[in-house]
């Protein structure tokens, strides 16, 4: 037994230093036509089974990828990839907790069901026979998956990239290899919300203070997120969240979430969605398991109509030259996040004031496509996040041919190529490191493979 398997053997707890037992004899009936138990290898703490690449196959036919010319050895590869990433985020003291994993699973289960009709068809599709097995092997692949996913994270976030380095990579691109970038436009737009009625907000404010006392006077606050809060991700499992720091919800929402201690139930309190109130179920470390309820202040028919006339206004008094967009964006636009920048949107992938056309959201681009550079729109009806309907205007503020690329132009775009390919080759560098340390063992039936990396060890 070499030195690095047995650095790694110590990881292994007796359950599975048994089952590695008899893993290994397996082995050497790799001659005969059936496979025991399927298992085709053994990589660190994680086996890989001959099921594993026929449910990959079945899960890429349901997403609609052709897999005719997509070779078991492929799939192989990408599980040994994936049980690598695993095993050693296990090694880093990478924890995901069977909370994080259940939550997470419930989700998916729900969207699954939604989408095929029972848990019974669900069960079928990944041919399982129970529901307990099903649900097992579920929980197994999600936390394998989640554990690979911050491995994988944990490599490139430590990558970072100098403009030097940029410049070089840029330099290294031959002549015939510099790509071409697509058709790009800034966009910018006003927009106008109808007002909510003072009235109306203390309705809702009132309303929450009355589900707040019921549930301090022992009421269900699960049943009361079920019957009242309209917010469609949560509200049919009891207004139920778990988040960290890092979580993406508004900062309103975190700022109370974590001010909080243990069974306590927040004042309401307001964000870009409406009124909430939030009670904390647990506190593990540095995530919060909570419940919430959210109600919207309904806007009246009058309001949307004023909002209409407002930004026809605007637009008219735009057209008519007697104030600038960026400058009526400024003076006029309900919207905080680009009003300052003249209602100039930012392309949330690269967070620069210019979308390329293939790449745009369809419903922005259908709103822009057909006008002229300077051309103002007519009044759009739109919808925001939270569900509320307000007025926008938009204009084309620059067009930007197809060229090819540009280092001085298209610097952020150039960077984030050299830092991909960084962190590309930081990956292979670390999976190389890795499988020497690592015991793998590949069944005698895929040993012909030919992968990417040095699975065999040769």
């Amino acid at each position: 037994m070499t030195q690095s398997m047995t650095r790694n053997m110590k990881f292994i707890n007796k359950k599975f230093l048994l089952a590695l037992f008899l893993v290994t004899s397996l082995f050497t009936f790799a001659q005969k036509k059936e496979k025991i138990d399927g298992v085709i290898a053994v990589v660190g703490d994680y086996i890989v089974l001959d099921s594993d690449i026929d449910l990959e196959y079945i899960q890429l036919k349901a997403q609609g990828v052709d897999t005719k010319n997509i070779t078991r050895c492929e799939l192989f590869g990408k599980q040994l990839e994936d049980k690598l990433y695993a095993h050693q985020a296990i090694q880093d003291s990478i924890v995901v907790t069977d909370a994080e994993v259940n939550s997470y699973m419930s989700e998916q289960l729900d969207a699954m069901i939604e989408q095929v009709g029972s848990l019974e068809k669900v069960i079928k599709f990944y041919k399982k026979k129970t529901e307990e097995d099903f649900k097992s092997y579920f929980f197994d692949i999600i936390k394998m998956n989640k554990l690979t996913s911050q491995m994988q994270k944990k490599i490139v976030d430590e990558v970072t990239i100098t403009p030097e380095e940029v410049r070089n990579f840029f330099k290294g691109i031959p002549a015939d290899e510099i790509p071409t970038f697509g058709a790009e436009m800034e966009v910018a737009q006003i927009v106008v919300k109808p007002a909510i009625t003072e009235d109306e907000k203390k309705r809702v404010i009132e309303k929450l203070k009355e589900i707040r006392q019921d549930v301090l006077n022992g009421s269900s606050f699960f049943s009361k997120a079920v019957l009242f809060s309209e917010d469609p991700g949560s509200s049919s499992n009891g207004g139920f969240y778990k988040m960290n720091r890092k979580t993406a919800f508004v900062k309103e929402f975190k700022d109370v979430a974590f001010s909080l201690a243990e069974g306590e139930i927040s004042e309401p309190f307001e964000t870009e969605f409406g009124y909430h109130i939030i009670m904390v179920e647990k506190i593990k470390g540095q995530e919060v398991e909570l419940r919430h309820i959210l109600i919207s202040p309904k806007v009246s028919t009058q309001a949307v109509k004023d909002a209409k006339a407002k930004i026809e206004t605007i637009r008219q008094k735009i057209v008519n030259k007697e104030i600038t967009f960026a400058d009526a964006a400024k003076s006029s636009s309900d919207e905080k996040e680009t009003r300052n920048n003249g209602g100039v949107l930012l392309n949330p992938r690269t967070m620069e004031p210019r979308f390329e056309l293939t790449k745009m959201d369809p419903a922005l681009y259908a709103q822009v496509s057909e006008l002229k550079d300077g051309e103002v729109s007519l009044p759009i009806l739109d919808q925001e996040r939270g569900g509320g309907q307000f007025y926008k205007i938009v204009t084309v503020n620059n067009r930007f041919e197809e060229h090819q690329a540009e280092f001085s132009k298209d610097y952020i775009k150039i960077k984030e190529l050299a830092l991909r390919d960084k962190q590309i080759k930081e990956i292979a560098k670390w999976t190389e490191e890795k499988i020497k340390e690592t015991y793998i063992k590949i069944n005698d039936e895929y040993k012909d493979c030919v992968f990417a990396n040095n699975w065999i060890k040769k």
